[in-house]
């Protein structure tokens, strides 16, 4: 096995020291939880722990313990500790990773719909998260992605992070105009199906994100986000390559699903729904592209016009049916004039 990148090694040797202190301070486990989701077959859970100072205070659900202010993000993950999953009466054990965070598949059916499960550390149950399993005969889902597709973060990209960890609240966000309208109505029309966020954006912004989600009406679903800082071969990780790798998850888990995949021009989401379809052909119903104006593209990539998709023109490339819009209240008849139309025989 290669040795991990320095980078990595360096964030390690810094956790285990921030970690060591912290211990000596009288900090403990404190359990994030993430919604997770199912099939016919697992349950995938995520969470993260990290130290706190009275883990005991904490609430109910993941949406409710979040923390207003930069206090929720300065944290010091809990790596190597083992946690404990109750799914329907049976435990299973995971162990933090080098990021405190847990990614679990337990070989659990649940029916379908809203559940909930129990995390735990050292035997005390902590937190409980929920999980949804989409019906097995749904044929029909939804993916977005949350940057600038549902939320307009007006703010250069390099500096969401930063303006997320330290402004007080979400009045730094806004909604785009009938996103949540049209993603309740798809959502209506397939009563049982999967939705899923997924995002380029890194975990420690998922509480928020539930909440932001919740408060303007949007349907809640699990987030598939990543962790942003070095990796074991490199100074930072891929977004482009989480997407794709979570996209063709999505596919081999949901087999019988085609998606409606819905993002932005600001970044590469054409580019990456479009090779998606490429390869996946059978599994991509439509895709719909919000597309920014010209002072957000300058904010999102640096020029006034979309960032281009180097396989826009290509003749090869499959026909999944593309719409385009400013907003969701434009993408909505678009959309469904496509999920109208009739299956090819």
């Amino acid at each position: 096995m290669a040795r991990p990148h320095y980078a990595s090694r360096l964030e390690d040797w810094f956790n285990v020291g921030v970690q060591a202190v912290l211990r000596r301070r009288g900090w403990q486990e404190r359990i994030i939880p993430q919604v997770g989701y199912g099939n016919t077959e697992f349950v995938r859970v995520l969470a993260r722990v990290v130290l706190g100072r009275d883990p005991r205070n904490q609430p109910r659900y993941e949406e409710d313990q979040v923390m207003r202010g930069w206090r929720v993000f300065v944290t010091a993950p809990a790596t190597k500790v083992l946690v404990s999953v109750t799914v329907k009466g049976q435990t299973f054990n995971a162990l933090t990773d080098r990021g405190g965070f847990i990614d679990l598949t337990v070989p659990v059916v649940l029916p379908p719909g809203w559940h909930e499960i129990i995390l735990g550390v050292h035997g005390d149950r902590q937190a409980r998260a929920r999980i949804f399993v989409p019906d097995p005969e749904a044929t029909f889902g939804l993916v977005s992605d949350i940057d600038d597709t549902v939320i307009l973060t007006m703010l250069p990209r390099p500096l969401i992070a930063a303006w997320n960890t330290f402004v007080r609240d979400e009045q730094a966000r806004r909604v785009v105009p009938g996103m949540a309208g049209l993603y309740d109505e798809l959502l209506a029309d397939h009563p049982g199906a999967p939705m899923f966020y997924l995002s380029t954006g890194a975990w420690n912004t998922a509480p928020t994100l539930t909440r932001f989600f919740a408060r303007h009406g949007y349907p809640p679903g699990p987030l598939l986000m990543t962790d942003w800082g070095p990796t074991n071969t490199g100074w930072f990780r891929s977004g482009q390559e989480h997407k794709r790798t979570a996209l063709r998850r999505l596919a081999k888990e949901f087999p019988n699903v085609r998606w409606v995949l819905i993002g932005d021009d600001g970044q590469h989401d054409p580019q990456l729904y479009g090779d998606f379809a490429q390869t996946h052909p059978d599994h991509v119903l439509a895709i719909g592209i919000r597309q920014l104006t010209p002072a957000e593209q300058v904010l999102s990539h640096g020029l006034p016009v979309p960032n281009p998709d180097p396989g826009a023109h290509d003749p090869q490339r499959p026909t999944a049916v593309t719409v385009q819009g400013p907003d969701g209240h434009s993408l909505r008849p678009q959309l469904r004039a496509v999920l109208a139309r009739p299956e090819p025989t």
